[in-house]
């Protein structure tokens, strides 16, 4: 009875060794190909730019008369107008690898100037619109969300409070464009925000 027990055992080490020694080998070729990638990123030279989609803010759907003399709410419309007036990409997705592959080691601080002014602007719109949702003008903050929907922003939030609004309202073809977008996201967080959609 004990030698079946321990050739069970044994086998059983045996298995774990072999796993363990195979998710090594694995992650010492993931990190070669991956410093191999790098070097080779690294000696790309400056390309052009011409494919990069500019995000331009619409304010034109705005409340900007809601909560007009709330301190924060001034400074993010503020904040906002500035960005809009600069170059912004979201390049959400995007390893540093890829984008010096793409456009040139040269190019790679002027993209992530361009993608940092990106993620400034979905924070600032994000907290505009949490302001005037939380102090109960949801349907106001509503354009604010949708814009950045149309902009491909990740907060999953987002999504969430639009999915309600549109449930709420009765607008199955805002559901379906929600969900639509969310599939076109290049992010970490599309899957889990298209679950928030079912």
């Amino acid at each position: 009875m004990k030698y079946p027990v321990f050739a069970s055992f044994i086998i059983l080490v045996l298995v774990v060794r072999h796993a363990i020694r195979r998710n090594r080998r694995i992650g010492e070729n993931a990190d070669v190909s991956f410093w191999e990638k790098e070097r080779a990123a690294n000696a790309v030279r400056r390309k052009p730019m011409d494919d990069l989609i500019y995000v331009t803010p619409d304010l034109s759907s705005f409340p900007m008369n809601v909560m007009a003399d709330d301190e924060n709410i001034i400074e993010y419309r503020k904040m906002i107008e500035e960005l809009s007036a600069q170059k912004i990409v979201n390049l959400t997705g995007q390893s540093n690898t890829d984008l010096k592959f793409r456009y040139g080691v040269a190019n790679l601080p002027t993209l992530m100037e361009y993608d940092e002014r990106f993620t400034l602007l979905v924070q600032t719109l994000q907290k505009w619109a949490d302001r005037l949702w939380d102090n109960g003008y949801v349907d106001d903050a509503v354009p604010i969300l949708e814009e950045q929907v149309r902009i491909h922003a990740d907060i999953s939030s987002v999504y969430r409070k639009l999915y309600a609004y549109y449930k709420e309202k009765g607008c199955p073809g805002k559901i379906e464009l929600l969900r639509k977008t969310a599939g076109e996201l290049n992010s970490a967080s599309k899957a889990s925000i298209l679950r928030s959609l079912e």
